[in-house]
Order: structure tokens, then C-alpha cells, then sequence
């Protein structure tokens, strides 16, 4: 499993349709497309909210991120990420 940042942003119809239930809805196309979310956080400032998620790969994570859009009128932008010590390690490699 890969780890990805989600960064959703509300468009003003998605933001009248603030709902558990809708969150319920994200929580279950996660897990349709075999991901997992680590955690869910509402931000202030360029972003709405950010998931943090597990998902075999990045085509996966693209699927479930166009499935979460289509469903909720939120726009992700969804980037993978590595800990700082998987990058150390990889370029400790190319030296």
C-alpha cells in the first residue's frame, strides 16, 4: 500500500451538503477501492480538508479520488507521499 495525500476543496453547492452521512460516503468509496484512511482533517486557508490514505497504487488512488468528486462535489487534488525515512534511505542509495 502507498500512502496519499487528499486535498479537497468545497465548491459552494458541496459545502450546503456538509453532512456525517457524506463523510460516511467518502469512508465507503475508500474502502470500495480497497483504501484506507489514516486520518481526515478540516483545514483553513487553500484546502477544505486534507484524508490521509492508503491505496495499492496510484491508479487506484486516482480512481477513488474522481469517484470521491463525482459523489460529493468536492475537488481532490491527490498526491502520494513517502516517509522522510524511505526518501533518506532511497537517496542515501544514489550517492
Amino acid at each position: 500500500m502507498s500512502m496519499f495525500f487528499m486535498f479537497g476543496t468545497y465548491s459552494s453547492e458541496s459545502v450546503r451538503k456538509i453532512s456525517k452521512e457524506r463523510t460516511k460516503e467518502i469512508l465507503e468509496i475508500v474502502n470500495k477501492f480497497g483504501g484506507e484512511i489514516n486520518a481526515m482533517y478540516v483545514l483553513l486557508g487553500a484546502y477544505d480538508l486534507v484524508l490521509i490514505a492508503n491505496f495499492a497504487d496510484m491508479k487506484i488512488a486516482l480512481q477513488a479520488s474522481i469517484a470521491m468528486t463525482r459523489a460529493t462535489g468536492i475537488s481532490f487534488s491527490t498526491l502520494p507521499a513517502i516517509s522522510v525515512e524511505e526518501f533518506d534511505e532511497m537517496m542515501g542509495n544514489k550517492e
